[in-house]
């Protein structure tokens, strides 16, 4: 399956129905008076998160999404049937924005989660709406309203409890495959990791999803290698694991050299935990692990862990300490969600109209 993470679609909810002109004809009634129906409305555009997708390659072969129109009203006082809404179904995790990309219209972030993006217009009043004691008999009636439409820009942003940061070749995709059922492809050379990847770990009773991204260089932020583009995808992350490739030369400065393109990117990544992780350690002597350690704890001035995506070598410490904070993590959600009950109320679910 193709990854695509951004997408520009047109919207159109559906035009209301328009009101009849009408008088009844019946025998033996003179004067029937007017009977024209109202017209129906036309249908909504609404977005539904769904669990099981997660690209958005749909949406570059289909780009135009227009909701049913509401049928015209009819004589005997027959009010047109409303048009059909129509069902936009996008990856938990997707932000919807507006044309130039300014303004978040709306984000995806729970399964099943339901957003009415653009209502239909209403109906049309038939003319029997309009008769009264001063007009007997009115020969007009209202045309349906016209509906509304917009361009506006998918982005997903992958749903993941940890992300997977460092220079290409850090043994991401190794650690991934090692913790994971996930199969990325894994090669002896930049860059292998085209797109994010997912996989599910397990400590106990406790599942939590890793997200492995492209390797970050130096200007990354300016679009060198791959660029910056997938950071978004662990924006929502609880942890940040850092890899740092220990067959390298200089270990310090291939973690500052992360950090700072994790400061430029900005989107509050520098400010989330993260766990600093010395890969590779089974190609290195004792002296060099210990002197590689010591660097990279010095530039870090956190905790190193010792790891080995072959031999497995801190893998097992490296997971139990991801359950642990995440299990926090989570515990601290829940309470954020049980304060502010009231208020998800009213956001979800959500209409928005321009």
């Amino acid at each position: 399956m193709k990854f695509l993470d951004q997408a520009k679609i047109y919207l159109r909810a559906g035009d209301g129905g328009n009101g009849c002109v009408g008088f009844r004809r019946e025998k033996y009634i003179e004067f029937g008076g007017p009977d024209g129906g109202d017209g129906g409305k036309g249908g909504d555009i609404i977005f539904v998160a769904a669990r099981n997708l997660n690209t958005l390659i749909d949406f570059r072969y289909h780009q135009h999404f227009k909701a049913e129109r509401g049928s015209d009203g009819a004589g005997q006082n027959r009010t047109g049937h409303n048009g059909k809404d129509l069902i936009v179904k996008v990856p938990v995790g997707t932000e919807i924005l507006s044309e130039d990309g300014d303004q978040v219209l709306a984000d995806m972030s729970r399964d099943g989660q339901q957003v009415v993006l653009l209502r239909g217009g209403n109906g049309g009043f038939g003319n029997t709406r309009f008769k009264g004691p001063a007009n007997r008999a009115p020969d007009y009636a209202n045309p349906g309203q016209e509906a509304t439409e917009m361009w506006v820009w998918l982005r997903l942003k992958l749903i993941a409890d940890v992300g997977l940061v460092g220079l290409p070749n850090a043994g991401k995709s190794t650690f991934l495959a090692a913790v994971t059922r996930a199969r990325p492809k894994i090669a002896d050379y930049p860059f292998t990791t085209l797109h994010p990847n997912l996989g599910v770990a397990q400590k106990g009773e406790l599942e939590f999803v890793i997200a492995d991204i492209p390797g970050l260089i130096e200007g990354a932020h300016e679009g060198a290698g791959l660029g910056d583009r997938f950071l978004g995808h662990i924006e929502r992350c609880a942890v940040l694991v850092h890899l740092i490739d220990g067959t390298q030369d200089d270990v310090a400065a291939a973690y500052k050299t992360v950090r700072g393109e994790l400061k430029a990117y900005g989107g509050g990544l520098t400010r989330k935990k993260e766990i600093v992780a010395l890969n590779k350690v089974d190609a290195l002597d004792e002296e060099t692990r210990a002197a590689a350690t010591e660097a990279l704890t010095k530039a870090s001035r956190k905790k190193v862990h010792i790891l080995s995506g072959v031999s497995g070598e801190g893998r097992d410490e490296l997971i139990s300490a991801l359950a642990k904070y995440i299990t926090a993590y989570r515990d601290n959600e829940r309470e954020d969600i049980d304060d502010d009950d009231d208020d998800l109320e009213e956001l979800t679910p959500g209409g928005w109209r321009p």
